[in-house]
């Protein structure tokens, strides 16, 4: 009876061990294998009314960005997470003008930086959710933030009104208790035009230069439409120039602060 038990217990560690061992690769449908790290992706409960925004600051011209472009594209169709890449110029003077790149976006970097009290901006950088900052080459650091930050409450709500297609689009924000920032009374309302499409654009100068670098999510506009302080308001967002672009709203506490809610429209 003892031996019976030993046996038993001794197939039990056999088999334990052969599912450790295994548990380090998965298969793809393909039929690949892809590492364990890989294959994870953070459990989140969000979706398009209060996603997980992720901001990457990145630019053509800088070598350490298309790992982190590659991260933010397979990230870019889930429903649960709105990913936006603004194209930054400060790599521009050397020797690669990004063709997507704004002065806008490298002062939205700027702004995160002055708000977490830093004197220099960086690429590539990925801000969550307005609170938080990371390198945007790491995998397992990127996939870890995003299950700390979690989905944006929903609220104060993020409505799309019904129009007849012609003209902005009307958006109400609902109603919600307010704690105005240190530096603003309000929050800032922000409308977002994205390109959702990869492109691929061939690099001939620069860090990056004979490289093809895929971009999803590329940002083409942001423009404030408004303040939101507590109260229901109802807001104009100008049409996207191209059909192809899709849109986002973006309410955000202060000047680089955290933001409150966002919609994918």
């Amino acid at each position: 009876m003892v031996r019976r038990d030993m046996t038993a217990r001794l197939l039990a560690l056999i088999a334990a061990m052969l599912v450790a061992a295994c548990s380090d690769t998965a298969a793809d449908r393909s039929g690949m294998l892809v590492t364990q790290a890989e294959a994870r992706a953070p459990a989140i409960t969000g979706d398009a009314r209060h996603p997980v925004v992720l901001e990457l600051f990145q630019s053509q011209g800088c070598s350490s960005c298309p790992p982190a472009n590659a991260n933010v594209n397979a990230l870019a169709a889930r429903p649960d997470i709105l990913a936006l890449s603004f194209a930054v110029t400060y790599w521009d003077q050397l020797g690669w003008k990004d063709k997507f790149a704004s002065a806008a976006y490298t002062a939205r970097e700027w702004d995160y930086a002055h708000a977490a009290h830093e004197d220099t901006v960086s690429t590539p950088h990925i801000v969550i959710n307005g609170r938080a900052a990371v390198v945007g080459t790491n995998r397992p650091a990127l996939d870890a933030a995003i299950a700390r930050q979690g989905p944006l409450p929903g609220s104060p709500v993020i409505d799309q009104m019904a129009t007849d297609g012609a003209g902005p689009s009307r958006i109400l924000i609902g109603a919600a208790p307010f704690t105005p920032g240190p530096d603003a009374r309000a929050a800032t309302v922000w409308g977002v035009d994205y390109d959702p499409r990869e492109q691929a654009v061939a690099i001939s100068a620069g860090e990056n230069s004979g490289r093809t670098l895929p971009h999803r999510n590329i940002v083409r506009r942001l423009a404030i439409i408004g303040a939101w302080s507590g109260r229901s308001a109802r807001y104009a967002l100008p049409r996207p120039q191209d059909n192809a672009y899709r849109q986002a709203v973006l309410i955000q506490l202060g000047s680089g602060g955290p933001l409150l809610n966002a919609r994918k429209l």
